[in-house]
Order: C-alpha cells, then structure tokens, then sequence
C-alpha cells in the first residue's frame, strides 16, 4: 500500500514521502497564485477555485489569504459556503462542508494529526481523519476543529472553541474543549444578538 493510499484511511504514513511532497508542491504553488489575485478579479477567483477544490458549489466565496496543506485539493463545499480571511484547510484527507456554512476570521480545520510516541513524530509519521461540517453552520473567528470531527446542521460554534469531539445538529456550542451550551430555540426567532430583536 503506498502513501498517497494511506492518506485518506487513518492509517500512519511517512509525510515526507518524495512523491506527496511533489504534489503538495504543485497544489501550494497554485494556492500562492489565488493568494496574488486582485479584490475585483471575483470571477477568476471562483475559477480556480473550482479548478482547485475536490468539490465547489455555486455561490462560494473564500476571502484571502486562504491556507491549505493541498490547496483545497481534498476540500468539498456545498453552494453559499463562506470563509473570511486566514482560514485554514489542514486538508491531509477530505474536509465536507454543506451548503450555506460561514467561517469567521482565522478558523482551523485541521484533518492531520501525529503519533504521541515521540519515535514515531521523529520518523515524521502521521495519520489524517476527515471532518464533516453541515448545512448552515457558522463557526465564528478562531474556532479549531481537529481531525475526526463531526459538526451536524445549523449549529452555531463559538468563536475560539477547540473541537475536539462531535456536535449535534441545531445548537450553541463553546469553549475549549467545545460543549454544547444550549439547542438553538423559539428566543432565538425574536432576538438575533442578547437584547436586539429581530425587526426586518
């Protein structure tokens, strides 16, 4: 089994591969010329992107600078999908986003991870696990979600939380490591921020 097979199943591999390395390199290099492009060049933006990403729904839009291990290589977005600046594809293995999920500034998702044993960090060993992210979802600024994680519809994750284990679908969670705070509920269709109500 070689290295390229082992990345998307969890098992350890050797990350300085020569082979991954090349193509990492040749991915990097076409994420450097996304970085480069002008605020007003939207439509060539999309247009790589599309050429970049696993997958790209109508809609997306991802501010610069972007990040990414493999430039969006095993990334899968749904339509609407928005990241602001600095987020981060740790994209090892395949990252699902669905469709109308918002990033804040500065999010991680971070697929790879490495042995604890300090013999297998020094041989360069390390194993990547997907992350799943639903429908309508927004991840506020400086939220990590680390490799295995499973973050169901609608749920709201508080900026600077650490996820480290799944959440459920149609709630708050905060805090490092991420809980669930509370389900989103009937308040949260009169008042869009503590006090404010909603009036459209």
């Amino acid at each position: 089994m070689t290295n390229f097979d082992k990345i998307h199943n969890g098992m350890l591999y050797v990350c300085s591969d020569e082979e991954l390395m090349q193509e990492q390199l040749r991915c990097l290099d076409r994420l450097y010329d996304y970085n480069m492009t002008r605020p007003t060049e939207y439509e060539k933006r999309y247009a790589m992107l599309k050429e970049m990403f696993a997958e790209i729904g109508e809609g997306c839009y991802i501010e610069p600078p972007l990040h990414s291990n493999w430039g969006g290589k095993h990334v899968h977005l749904g339509k609407n999908v928005y990241a602001n600046y600095n987020i981060t594809f740790v994209d090892d293995t395949h990252i699902y986003v669905g469709d109308g999920t918002m990033f804040g500034p500065n999010v991680v998702l971070a697929t790879a991870g490495h042995p604890v044993l300090p013999k297998l960090r020094e041989l360069v060993y390390q194993y990547n696990l997907p992350i799943h992210i639903g429908k309508n979802c927004w991840l506020g600024a400086g939220v990590i979600v680390l490799p295995g994680v499973t973050i169901g519809d609608n749920t709201v994750i508080g900026a600077g939380s650490v996820v480290t284990k799944d959440i459920p679908a149609n709630v708050v969670a905060v805090g490092n490591p991420c809980k669930v705070l509370r389900e989103i509920n009937d308040r949260d269709r009169e008042y869009y921020y503590k006090d404010r109500k909603i009036e459209l």
